[in-house]
């Protein structure tokens, strides 16, 4: 609106000075006067059409330059989030390939068992991946009791399965108990679930005899006695291995080698070990 007023001033304004000027131009002493006095008048009359024509100007180029400026922006941002979404895509890309190489490598880890890659599709609520279910069922091979590794080693055993999913229940939650012994002497323990306990990052150790010789930072695998994991995998270290108050058993903590937060891929084992029934109270959870 204000661009069309400055139009309609400078237009008024040069009008004005165009008869002026042809006043000015007239030879005649009569008009000498006249002639004198418009001069007087037109040159700062002259002079204000040219501020005003001017600032018109220079605000025509400055619009133009904003609009020029604000379209460039778009666009700007427009190639901002195109990149942003690449670069997502490519991080996303290289952190499932950093995850299928640690699958790859458990895999040659355990090469005498036969396995299948699943994908997690669902887990309970909660926090960690206590219970959940994977894209691969009995249609691929899978069956009760299959044991489930990632992360360097155990997760959990399949309890549930239908046509084109199965449900796994992680070491743990609440009900696991998994026949273990430490990998240097061979001693035997248990190790229970406890999602109380693991939110400080442990399970429990248990059931290890009095001489048992379970120490410090030694590998947890699961026994050769268990009649539902195949023995060998890896569960995690030992911690804090104390006598328990009766003096006929230790006990203390794992850490689990798996990580229960961010599970997004697993290995099925597709073969189930049935080798009798185990000691009563063992894997009664699993």
């Amino acid at each position: 609106m204000e661009t069309k007023r400055s139009k309609y001033l400078l237009t008024g304004l040069t009008v004005i000075c165009i008869l002026l000027i042809g006043i000015t131009s007239i030879k005649d002493g009569v008009m000498e006067p006249l002639r004198t006095g418009v001069g007087y008048f037109l040159v700062p009359l002259q002079t204000g059409v040219n501020t005003v024509g001017n600032g018109i100007y220079t605000g025509l180029r400055d619009y133009s330059q904003l609009k020029t400026a604000l379209e460039e922006n778009e666009k700007l941002k427009e190639q901002v989030a195109q990149l942003t979404e690449e670069n997502n895509r490519l991080q996303s890309g290289q952190f499932e390939l950093s995850r299928l190489r640690e699958l790859y490598q458990l895999d040659q880890d355990y090469m005498e068992y036969e396995k299948i890659g699943a994908r997690i599709i669902a887990k309970d609520s909660g926090d960690w991946f206590q219970v959940f279910r994977v894209n691969k069922g009995s249609a691929d091979g899978v069956e009760v009791d299959n044991n489930v590794i990632a992360g360097g080693g155990l997760v959990g055993i399949v309890t549930d399965v239908g046509a084109n999913y199965a449900t796994v229940r992680s070491i743990i939650d609440d009900s696991s108990r998994v026949s273990a012994m430490a990998m240097q002497s061979g001693d035997n323990c248990i190790v229970a679930g406890d999602l109380t306990m693991f939110e400080e990052g442990r399970l429990r150790i248990t059931n290890i005899t009095k001489d048992g010789d379970v120490k410090e930072g030694d590998p947890i695998l699961t026994s050769n006695i268990s009649s539902k994991f195949m023995p060998g995998i890896l569960i995690g270290y030992a911690a804090d291995i104390t006598v328990d108050p009766e003096r006929l058993t230790k006990s203390g903590y794992l850490i689990p080698v798996a990580d229960f937060d961010h599970l997004q891929e697993v290995l099925i084992i597709t073969g189930t070990k049935n080798t009798g029934d185990e000691e009563a109270g063992e894997e009664a959870g699993t």
